[in-house]
């Protein structure tokens, strides 16, 4: 028996290769191997097999620290353990990859498609997605008709497709290239209804709204998914169902904006209060909590509270609170605010009073050297 080939070899990378570096070379192999596109062809149906095996271990973390360690030697005698983890992974890639090609996956009895996932947006505040939250949501899918137990007939016959002879695939011939695909008449079920059930018009399903709770977690964020494995449509002919995807989309927050685990805020001071220095008390997810702001603060200066964040919902790290001092000008003055803010201004003419204001000072500077050199 002739040794078995590296795997990093068979799919034609590196070592120290990414996961999404990896995929890429496997589904490079599977186009070009795949049996549906290489009917006749021992060898690539061969390599095929060889890619399918090298990838089911490579793209599964526990297993591929076990075959960098211990090559092919950890999945003999029962080394290594946990067979099969990443299998359905490997089978929803594929099946995404020749679904338009061969004409949609053939999950389910009888070569029929597996139904259709569903994807549904789900508006959170951010507290919900913060703390975690459980809400009830109405689904409209297709769902198996129980008039005829979702077959589509009215009295149970079915006969073989005349299209297809019953084996629920074509061949296309397109000049020199062949290939399979699921039948057009019978979509790939290898069955045609006599009589068609007048519930569903011979569809064997019709479209039902659900209602499901769903639990999100807490941490999530805009863009993360739910799955809801079996939640999606009815396969057509009793094909297993498809999932339901619930995607999560933040509202917008009225103090706070999120960035990852972190949370940023912007909090307005006094001109006094940024010149002078003092404390603030600023909102946090927990309560309240008090900021130090120091004497001569400027605009945009960012202060961090650590922790005051979002905890990750993938591990136990916890982002920071980042609050954005904006210096707010006073406006709506009465008459004795306007005399102390004259009399006060009054006090930047001297010479003791140029050295309060080192942002002005340099920029009158820098734009009397531009005048300079235009007029030169």
């Amino acid at each position: 028996m002739s040794e078995k080939r590296d795997y990093y070899e068979i799919l034609g990378v590196e070592k120290r290769v990414s996961d999404d570096e990896l995929k890429k070379a496997f589904r490079r192999l599977a186009m070009k191997y795949h049996p549906d596109r290489n009917p006749d062809d021992a060898s690539a149906q061969e390599k095929f097999k060889e890619a399918k095996e090298a990838y089911e271990v490579l793209s599964d973390t526990s297993k591929r620290q076990a075959y960098d360690q211990y090559g092919h030697r950890a999945f003999e005698g029962g080394m290594g353990g946990g067979g099969g983890a990443g299998f359905s992974d490997l089978g929803d890639m594929l099946g995404d990859m020749f679904g338009d090609i061969f004409g949609g996956s053939r999950r389910g009895g009888g070569g029929a498609r597996r139904g259709a996932d569903l994807r549904f947006l789900m508006d959170l505040d951010l507290d919900e997605a913060v703390n975690g939250v459980e809400k009830e949501i109405r689904v409209p899918r297709l769902v198996g008709c129980h008039h005829c137990n979702n077959t589509g007939s009215s009295d149970g016959k079915v006969e073989n497709c005349k299209t297809c002879g019953g084996q629920g695939r074509v061949r296309i011939q397109n000049g020199i290239f062949s290939m399979q695909q699921a039948c057009p008449t019978c979509g790939g079920a290898g069955k045609t209804i006599k009589n068609p059930c007048r519930h569903c018009s011979g569809q064997g399903r019709v479209r039902e709204e659900k209602k499901l709770s769903v639990k999100i977690p807490a941490g999530v964020d805009t863009g993360d998914r739910i799955r809801l494995t079996g939640e999606g449509e009815a396969g057509p002919g009793g094909a297993s169902n498809g999932d339901l995807y619930v995607e999560v989309q933040l509202k917008p927050h009225s103090i706070f904006k999120r960035d990852g685990d972190d949370l940023y805020c912007e909090i307005p001071v006094r001109i006094s209060t940024a010149a002078l220095g003092g404390e603030l008390k600023v909102p946090t997810l927990g309560g309240s909590a008090i900021l130090k702001i120091p004497a001569g603060t400027q605009t945009n200066k960012v202060f961090k509270l650590r922790g005051k964040g979002v905890r990750s919902v993938r591990s136990d790290a916890t982002g920071d609170l980042l609050c954005c001092v904006v210096v707010e000008t006073p406006v709506n003055l009465s008459s004795r605010q306007k005399e102390l803010l004259e009399e006060f201004n009054a006090t930047f003419e001297t010479e003791e009073g140029s050295h309060t204001s080192p942002q002005a000072k340099g920029w009158f500077e820098s734009v009397k050297t531009f005048f300079e050199k235009l007029a030169s």
